[in-house]
């Protein structure tokens, strides 16, 4: 089984979890959400002799994609992001950046290179990673399990002890909560959750303590 290594960054002015996932093996490495400071993350990576193979979004809010074009350009490697959250990436509304321009100093609308569906598998880093559509935060929410090492990066669907908001455009409460029951709740228990923004947890956990369920 491959080993993984997690590091993860509060950036931006939310506070907004970003992860870089690599093999120490094969020096490889992902990046989730690059909420902010692309020269931050890219340094992290060099500091490290990683190479970047992927970007990967686990919804188009701001403050989990406002430095992708950046980064993106700094390591030449791709972006992607759920199918159903090309609006949202494409909307500075919908994305929450035309709102927020006091906070992140700009406005966004941009894409990705390529758009993932409900059960797509990505072999990286020497295992595979599985995608896994969690519509209700926004439309287009997608979590990303390592199914051999038990780690799910969630995003804003599931948080340590609380999920995510749906009062933003495209969110539903209804579907929010079904699909964490459906999609999240089925995976092992002992699963460690990484999440958009706090500590992380472990679905065990969450389906006993979840104030939400």
């Amino acid at each position: 089984m491959a080993e993984l290594n997690i590091d993860a960054y509060e950036l931006g002015g939310f506070q907004t979890n970003c992860y870089i996932v690599s093999n120490a093996d094969t020096g490889e490495a992902i990046v989730i959400d690059p909420s902010w400071n692309a020269a931050f993350i890219k340094g992290r990576l060099d500091e490290r002799k990683l190479k970047c193979v992927g970007i990967y979004l686990t919804h188009g809010h701001i403050d989990h994609m406002a430095a992708m074009d950046e980064i993106r350009e700094l390591t030449g490697a791709p972006t992607y992001a759920s199918e159903d959250e090309e609006e949202v990436l494409g909307s500075s509304k919908v994305n929450l950046s035309a709102m927020m321009t006091a906070v992140f100093g700009k406005v966004v609308e941009t894409k990705a290179d390529s758009y993932l569906t409900e059960g797509d598998v990505k072999k990286i880093l020497g295992t595979e990673m599985r995608c896994i559509s969690v519509p209700g935060h926004t439309k287009g929410g997608m979590c990303y399990y390592f199914d051999e090492q038990h780690i799910l990066f969630s995003g804003d669907t599931l948080f340590k002890y609380s999920v995510g908001r749906s009062d933003f455009p495209t969110g539903d409460e209804h579907a929010l909560l079904e699909n964490i029951r459906e999609k999240l709740f089925v995976l092992p228990d002992d699963t460690v959750v990484y999440p958009g923004h706090g500590d992380k947890t472990q679905i065990g956990k969450e389906k006993k303590m979840n104030p939400f369920f």
